[in-house]
C-alpha cells in the first residue's frame, strides 16, 4: 500500500478513451493511498497519459516533460502512460532521463505493482504489453470526473491496421469485456445517479462478447434499457463492422441517442484501399443510406484525412462530393502525418504540407457551409437538452441535445436548471457549431 502522504498530478492528452483511462488510473492510484492534486508543484508523482495519433500530440508530451525537468531536483517522480509510452517504450528513458515509469495503455492493470517498485526506489519501471495480451483494464476504483455522464469501455485495442494509424501498435489487439460485466457497470452507474452513458472502443461496434451472449447491437439496446439511464451514446464505429441491426436498435430503444459517428477518412475508393480501410465508397454510402432511412432523424458526424500519400486533386474532389451528398452535422478534419510503425511509411509522402493545408481549409469551409445550412432546420423546434454548464457573461445555460448538438439557451434567474437535468428548449437561432434557444417551462 502506498504512503498516504503521496500526492500525484495527472495530465491527459488525446481522445475520450484516454480521458476514461485516466479516470480508471486515478481511481487505482487513490485506492493505493495516493491523493490527487491540481498542480505539478504540489505533486510527488507526475503522470502524463499520452496520445500518439498525431505527431503534434506526441511532441506536446515531450515538450511538457522538458519543461518540467527542473522539478527533478525536488525529488518528483515522472511517469509516461498511454500510447506514446507503448510506442516509444524504454527509449523514453533515453530521451527524457528524468522519467522513471513507462506504462502502455494495455498494461494499466499492472499499476499497483509498478507503484510498489517506484516507492522502493526503482527509477526505471516499465509496463509494456505486446499484442498478445487478452486482458482488459477493469477496475472497481474508477474516479469519474462528471457526476451525470460516464464512460464505459467495452472493447480495447484494434485489429484493423489502417495504413496511417498507430493504434493497433499502441493499444494491442481487440479484446472485449463480457456483456454481463458491462451491464453490471451500467446498472451500478445508474444506481449512483448517472443518467447518460457513453460506450467506448477504438472500434466500438467490433465488440464480440467473450461469453457469446450479446452482439454489439444487443448490448447497446440492453444498456439503453437499464432503469435510470436516459441517454446512451457510443463511439467510435468502424464502417466495416457497422450493421443494420445497430440502426434497428436505435429505432427501437428511445434512450439510444440520435447520433452516430462513422469515420469515412476519404471519399475515394482508391484512397480508402491505400489506407487499408476495408470498405469502398459505395459500401460506406450503403451504411449512410441505412441511417438516413431510419424512422428517427439520426445526426451524422465523421473523420476525414486530407493529403494521404498519393491523393490526387480529383480524389480530394471526391471527398468534397461526399460531404455534399451525406451532409454531415460535424466533421473532424486532419492533415496526414507519418506515424511510426505504420504501413503508410512505405508510401512516398509527396504532397507538400502547404497543399495539405490548402485542402484542409477548402474542406473545412465547405463543411462549415453545410453545418450552417443544416442547423437552420432546427429553428422553431423543441429539443430535450441535458444541462452541462453555465456561461455567466452571456447569462446562458449550456447543454447538449440527443443529436449531440451544443445548445446555448436563456432562462429566467428564478428558473436556473441544475446541472445534469433535462429541460425543453425552443430553438430560436442557429450557428455553424451550435444552436441558440429559450428554455420552456
Amino acid at each position: 500500500m502506498a504512503d498516504v502522504s503521496k500526492k500525484f498530478y495527472l495530465e491527459t492528452f488525446g481522445c475520450q478513451m484516454n480521458v476514461h483511462d485516466s479516470e480508471k488510473v486515478i481511481g487505482t492510484l487513490v485506492s493505493e493511498g495516493y491523493r490527487q492534486v491540481e498542480t505539478v508543484e504540489e505533486a510527488d508523482l507526475v503522470l502524463y497519459n499520452t496520445c500518439s495519433i498525431r505527431d503534434k500530440a506526441e511532441q506536446k508530451v515531450f515538450h511538457r516533460l522538458a519543461d518540467y525537468k527542473k522539478y527533478q531536483k525536488q525529488g518528483k517522480v515522472f511517469g509516461v502512460l498511454g500510447c506514446v509510452a507503448q510506442q516509444e517504450g524504454e527509449k523514453i528513458f533515453e530521451r527524457a532521463p528524468h522519467v522513471s515509469m513507462v506504462c502502455g495503455s494495455a498494461s494499466y492493470r499492472n499499476l499497483p505493482q509498478m507503484l510498489v517498485q517506484i516507492e522502493a526506489g526503482n527509477r526505471h519501471v516499465t509496463g509494456l504489453d505486446d499484442r498478445q495480451t487478452d486482458e482488459c483494464f477493469e477496475t472497481e476504483f474508477t474516479s469519474r470526473t462528471n457526476p451525470h455522464r460516464g464512460y464505459i469501455t467495452i472493447i480495447e485495442g484494434c485489429d484493423k491496421f489502417c495504413a496511417y494509424c498507430v493504434v493497433p501498435f499502441t493499444r494491442g489487439k481487440e479484446r472485449s469485456r463480457t456483456s454481463d460485466s458491462v451491464l453490471a457497470e451500467a446498472r451500478q452507474m445508474a444506481d449512483l445517479g448517472y443518467s447518460e452513458i457513453q460506450l467506448l472502443g477504438q472500434n466500438v461496434n467490433s465488440y464480440k462478447d467473450p461469453a457469446r451472449k450479446k452482439s454489439f447491437a444487443e448490448l447497446l439496446a440492453a444498456v439503453g434499457e437499464v432503469a435510470g439511464i436516459k441517454r446512451v451514446r457510443f463511439t467510435t464505429s468502424h464502417p466495416r463492422d457497422f450493421g443494420k441491426d445497430i440502426v434497428e436498435a436505435i429505432e427501437a430503444v428511445p434512450t439510444l441517442c440520435d447520433h452516430v459517428h462513422l469515420p469515412v477518412q476519404s471519399g475515394s475508393s482508391r484512397v480508402l484501399g491505400a489506407m487499408q480501410r476495408l470498405y469502398t465508397r459505395d459500401q460506406y454510402l450503403e451504411r449512410i443510406s441505412w441511417l438516413k432511412s431510419a424512422r428517427r432523424e439520426i445526426s451524422l458526424t465523421t473523420d476525414i484525412i486530407v493529403g494521404f500519400p498519393g491523393e490526387t486533386e480529383a480524389e480530394f474532389a471526391q471527398t468534397l462530393d461526399l460531404l455534399d451528398f451525406v451532409e454531415y452535422d460535424g466533421v473532424f478534419t486532419f492533415k496526414y502525418s507519418p506515424r511510426p510503425n505504420t504501413p503508410a511509411l512505405q508510401l512516398e509522402d509527396a504532397i507538400p504540407d502547404e497543399e495539405k493545408s490548402r485542402r484542409l481549409t477548402v474542406l473545412m469551409e465547405r463543411q462549415r457551409d453545410i453545418q450552417k445550412r443544416r442547423n437552420c432546420r432546427h429553428l422553431g423546434t423543441m429539443n430535450e437538452v441535458m444541462v452541462e454548464g453555465r456561461n455567466e457573461p452571456r447569462q446562458q445555460s449550456i447543454g447538449r441535445s440527443t443529436q449531440n448538438k451544443t445548445v446555448n439557451f436563456t432562462v429566467s434567474q428564478s428558473e436556473l436548471p441544475t446541472l445534469g437535468s433535462y429541460v425543453s428548449v425552443l430553438i430560436t437561432g442557429s450557428f455553424p457549431n451550435s444552436l441558440l434557444g429559450q428554455m420552456v417551462v
